[in-house]
């Protein structure tokens, strides 16, 4: 659809409202878009048999803004509101859920669509020679992309629909489904708000690029789900207590050795954790925001139920003297002693606002000698 997101009723070709768009902005939504614009609101409700009421809160829900009465819409814009319609007529989706549908799908491309002009479009479409202009290289670039990338975008998102699937159908129940138990983990640039006033803009930017993609990255390798960036923070979950302090650990050991990093803190809490539209929810969320901002610089503060979780698992022995025990008992059998993975230190109780007294404790990887 073709009206602007920004909550101003502009036209998206950059004119000012009621003005002319530009010529290119006009040939380019048309190439993009592969339709002409033809019909008013009006006229795009009433061809796909939805009422202006519900066609509105579908445009709404997926960032577009109010145009009045001008002709923005397209043969594309009526089959997409013929199609949600659909789905709510033949049962598949209520109402609420086709407008949850409209809003996660808008808001989750829009970022993208905004990242790829930003950061991929501007790059390639600057004047490859002197004399030429911007806007005579735009067109044929977009032009030889837009398939490559519509087809790109088809396959991460089946493939992202698969694993999610995959999740779903694991839960041990219904309400599994929605309420489940994960391990839910902060990771916080130290200084942050110190750094920006002293570095400049593109270097900052620079920054928080190089820390957001280290992040993804690890956090994909290691089997976890990026939840969201936030510039200095990002926001992660994994079904395995195991994997999540792994990706923790790791995080801090990569910033560690990029001197130009700042130092990382990262909180982690086990538990019930709400889901919707991709983000996550709860005390378990809020505890692990919180147990970040206590952590110490370079270090892993996690809840006391993450800790049990690891030790039920195996990964971390409950103290020393356990591991010690085992150890001991396992070469007197003859056999190998618990490979335990982590270390995990008792901290001191604090009060935290909003959730009472925690005990965090310390994670670590398990060194040699302590193995």
């Amino acid at each position: 659809m073709t009206v602007d997101d920004t909550g101003s009723g502009a036209d998206t070709n950059g004119a000012d409202p009621g003005g002319d768009p530009h010529p290119l902005a006009v040939r380019l939504e048309a190439l993009i878009l592969g339709a002409e614009r033809r019909y008013t609101p009006f006229q795009a409700a009433r061809t796909a048999g939805v009422s202006m009421e519900l066609a509105t809160r579908f445009w709404r829900a997926m960032g577009f803004a109010d145009v009045g009465q001008a002709k923005a819409f397209t043969e594309a814009d009526v089959l997409a509101l013929r199609r949600l319609a659909g789905l709510v007529e033949a049962g598949l989706l209520s109402e609420a859920m086709a407008v949850q549908v409209a809003r996660s799908t808008g808001q989750t491309t829009a970022r993208l669509a905004e990242w790829q002009i930003d950061s991929f479009l501007e790059g390639l479409t600057e004047p490859p020679e002197p004399g030429m202009t911007r806007t005579e290289v735009t067109y044929p670039i977009i032009e030889l992309l837009l398939p490559e990338l519509e087809e790109f975008l088809v396959y991460v998102w089946r493939r992202q629909l698969a694993a999610s699937a995959g999740r779903v159908v694991q839960a041990a129940d219904d309400e599994e489904m929605v309420d489940r138990r994960l391990a839910v983990g902060f990771a916080d640039l130290v200084g942050f708000t110190r750094l920006t006033r002293r570095m400049e803009e593109e270097e900052l930017g620079e920054l928080v690029e190089a820390f957001e993609t280290t992040a993804a990255d690890l956090v994909a390798a290691h089997g976890g789900r990026l939840i969201k960036t936030l510039g200095d923070e990002v926001l992660y979950a994994a079904d395995d207590a195991g994997v999540a302090a792994e990706i923790a650990l790791r995080l801090i050991e990569t910033m560690a050795n990029d001197e130009t990093m700042p130092e990382l803190r990262v909180g982690i809490a086990f538990g019930t954790v709400t889901t919707r539209m991709g983000d996550v929810f709860g005390t378990t969320v809020n505890l692990a925001s919180r147990l970040t901002s206590i952590a110490p610089r370079d270090a892993v503060l996690v809840d006391s139920d993450f800790a049990q979780e690891l030790i039920r698992t195996a990964e971390a022995p409950a103290s020393e003297a356990e591991a010690a025990e085992a150890a001991a008992a396992a070469e007197k059998e003859g056999e190998e002693p618990p490979a335990y993975r982590f270390a995990l230190q008792p901290m001191w109780q604090r009060p935290v606002r909003g959730l009472g007294v925690v005990e965090p404790w310390l994670l670590t990887r398990r060194s040699e000698t302590t193995a």
